[in-house]
């Protein structure tokens, strides 16, 4: 029996992305629910630098008490509507579009692979010259 996952191909393009920082967009964002660590699994989609622009990658975001200052900082940098954060609110809709700057690593937790999302920034930080800096070790690892 054949099934069929739209967006099966894109999990394979975020092997291809190496730790770094981006400028991504936010493209989907699911709630997961789970008795001990609930949280959002969020699909960015690469717009700078250049080379992966367009590659698609996705991230976990905890909402565990402990995690929430995380989920805030990520709400905070990538814009998400002020009015709505302040009633302690999370329109998933509303998130779709936003834009930002995310570092993120690979890791190995208990044998599996995850993408960590590390630090993130507001999407007109992009320009700033430390940004750059941060890329200039990458930059050269695409170039090769």
């Amino acid at each position: 029996m054949k099934r069929r996952f739209l967006g099966l191909h894109q999990t394979v393009e975020s092997d291809s992305i190496p730790d770094g920082i981006y400028l991504v967009r936010v493209e989907q964002v699911q709630y997961c629910w789970n008795a001990h660590k609930s949280f959002y699994a969020i699909r960015f989609q690469g717009l700078e630098p250049k080379p992966f622009a367009g590659h698609c990658f996705s991230s976990r975001l905890y909402c565990t008490p402990k995690a929430l200052w995380k989920l805030s900082w990520f709400l905070r940098d990538f814009g998400y509507d002020s009015e709505l954060l302040g009633r302690d609110e999370l329109d998933e809709k509303a998130l779709i579009g936003l834009s930002g700057v995310v570092q993120i690593s690979h890791v190995v937790v208990h044998g599996t692979s995850l993408l960590n999302l590390e630090a993130f920034a507001p999407a007109t930080r992009w320009s700033d010259s430390r940004m750059r800096l941060s890329l200039r070790g990458q930059d050269s690892e695409v170039a090769s």
